[in-house]
């Protein structure tokens, strides 16, 4: 579904990616992972079209992306953190989306409206919202256009217990569905349940792309967290 291919992205003297070639699959459930610098957000960056790549590219559905931006329309993206007009309420934000998307008429994925019960603060302005409540405005315009793609940045910082295992749950669903779900994360205890690949970047290279099942075998350790810890002190 997405496929990069020899992409390379520099700033200045800084090499955010250097010849990154990795493949996406409709149905799976993708952790991106690395220290703070390795690439993830420019990677992600360059698959929604916001960085343009020095070399290299990167197909949707087999297409260029730099010849066909309408592939847009099928990602929901999280930031891991929302900006958002202050003065405008959750209601209107809701429906600024609908608008611009134009699908306000279309089958709409409300289930984390409800869930987070954001459709009894709809009348509550950006501006007075929690870091939380904030990022289950963002969770929420993620999913909303039933998108066959989801990229998550962080998507449960800041959420509490409940919300996060609300979202968790969601993520399980959309899978299921044969979405295809790009997830970064600092904290790796919250993806075993989750992913099926684990991507592992550093210093803008790809380390290695690999199933679940083939590093907890390689490692030979069940957590995720102590399996990347055991592949990078033996790399």
């Amino acid at each position: 579904m997405i496929i990069a291919s020899n992409v390379s992205k520099k700033f200045g003297k800084l090499v955010a990616l250097d010849n990154v070639s990795l493949t996406c699959n409709k149905g799976e459930c993708i952790a991106l992972i690395g220290p703070n610098g390795s690439g993830k957000t420019t990677l992600i960056k360059s698959i929604l079209g916001m960085v343009v790549c020095n070399s290299g590219f990167i197909t949707f559905n087999g297409k260029n992306i730099s010849h066909d931006w309408k592939y847009r329309e099928r990602i929901g993206y999280m930031p891991q953190i929302g900006r958002y007009p202050d003065n405008m309420t959750i209601g209107q934000m809701l429906e600024m989306m609908k608008d611009i998307r134009n699908q306000k008429n279309s089958l709409l994925d409300e289930d984390l409206i409800i869930q987070f019960k954001l459709n009894e603060l709809l009348d509550k302005r950006m501006r007075t919202l929690s870091g939380g409540t904030r990022q289950k405005v963002s969770a929420a315009l993620a999913f909303l256009f039933n998108p066959d793609v989801l990229i998550l940045d962080e998507p449960t910082a800041g959420l509490d217990p409940v919300a996060s295992e609300i979202l968790k749950e969601k993520i399980i669903k959309e899978k299921e569905k044969g979405k295809l779900i790009l997830i970064t994360s600092h904290i790796l205890s919250e993806l075993d349940d989750l992913v099926t690949q684990i991507i592992y970047m550093q210093e803008g290279s790809l380390k290695f792309h690999k199933t679940i099942e083939a590093l907890r075998l390689d490692t030979g350790q069940e957590k995720l967290s102590k399996a990347i810890a055991s592949v990078m002190i033996n790399a």
